[in-house]
């Protein structure tokens, strides 16, 4: 299959270098010093699932170079996925599908508005993977996995498809659930709860699991997503919270969220996406969510001065 990536750092570049090790033709649209450097040494991966350096990658940073693919793998930060939208709209043909992995609810819908629904698959991932210098991703923690479907979760021949491109690549577990939205939102559960506690905190997720004080402000905010989840019509297992809580327990003792990596290099982050998204769909849907609006709120003055905002 012809895939594009459109966001090439930890996440985009791992998926993406895993799929050109396999065979397929890949195209990272990347910018600055990190395509420079893919564009002359390749890309460098690695991995606890082995290490890859791909010698040579398709790699720009304009998207109408590349024409249309089968596949558009969205791996931006999620506040810019319509930014992100727009600039692949000359990669999306009339079979297109397009996946996001972001953090968060809301890409899918972000997506489908812009480029159409049918092009859009719901989709996530997990693992534990950075830009650890231009050119090169680093993978340190979690067996890396992604999970789509259809918005409605019907079968597909297309589905099908991207999942054996998937299944062909090393490094890498591909499902396509039975219930893709409770499969986002069970993600978003645990995401968002270290992303949180980490964020304020500043303590990578060995320290604020093992406090009985951060380890309950952690099940505080998975109460209250699973909460705001239900409410809105997701059909989350009885003991999600409880899963999302082996999940972060599982994590190596020093891993921190990229929301959380953002915030303290004073960068713009994915707040408004994640503890942000809660308090709003919460108020949405009338389910009270005090402790992920804390997080929020004393997160905010340093969110909006690292956007120019304040």
């Amino acid at each position: 299959m012809r895939f594009a990536i459109m966001g090439s750092g930890g996440v985009g570049g791992y998926f993406g270098a895993r799929l050109a090790e396999a065979g397929h033709e890949v195209t990272f649209i990347a910018r600055g010093e990190h395509l420079a450097v893919m564009r002359r040494d390749g890309l460098e991966v690695s991995s606890i699932e082995g290490d890859l350096h791909l010698a040579r990658v398709n790699a720009t940073d304009d998207p109408a170079q590349v024409g249309a693919v089968d596949a558009i793998l969205v791996a931006v930060k999620a506040w810019q996925v319509l930014e992100a939208a727009e600039a692949i709209r000359p990669l999306v043909g009339p079979e297109t599908l397009v996946v996001p992995l972001e953090n968060g609810v809301e890409a899918a819908d972000i997506l489908a508005e812009a480029l159409g629904e049918a092009h859009v698959l719901e989709g996530l991932c997990g693992i534990l993977a950075w830009k650890a210098a231009p050119g090169h991703i680093k993978h340190a923690g979690v067996a890396p996995f992604v999970r789509f479907g259809e918005r409605d979760n019907h079968p597909s021949e297309r589905g099908a498809r991207l999942k054996a491109a998937f299944d062909a690549a090393h490094g890498v577990t591909a499902e396509i659930p039975d219930d893709i939205q409770a499969a986002v939102w069970g993600k978003f559960l645990f995401i968002c709860a270290m992303s949180g506690i980490g964020a304020i905190t500043r303590a990578p997720i060995g320290v604020t699991r093992r406090l009985p004080e951060t380890r309950e402000m952690i099940e505080g905010v998975l109460a209250e997503i699973a909460a705001v989840a239900r409410a809105r019509g997701v059909a989350l297992a009885a003991d999600a919270e409880a899963r999302a809580l082996r999940f972060i327990d599982a994590l190596p003792e020093a891993s921190t969220a990229s929301m959380q990596r953002d915030i303290m290099g004073g960068h713009p982050s994915e707040l408004e996406s994640q503890n942000g998204a809660v308090v709003r769909l919460g108020r949405e849907a009338g389910v009270a969510t005090p402790i992920n609006a804390m997080i929020h709120a004393a997160l905010l003055p340093q969110e909006r001065k690292a956007r120019g905002e304040g």
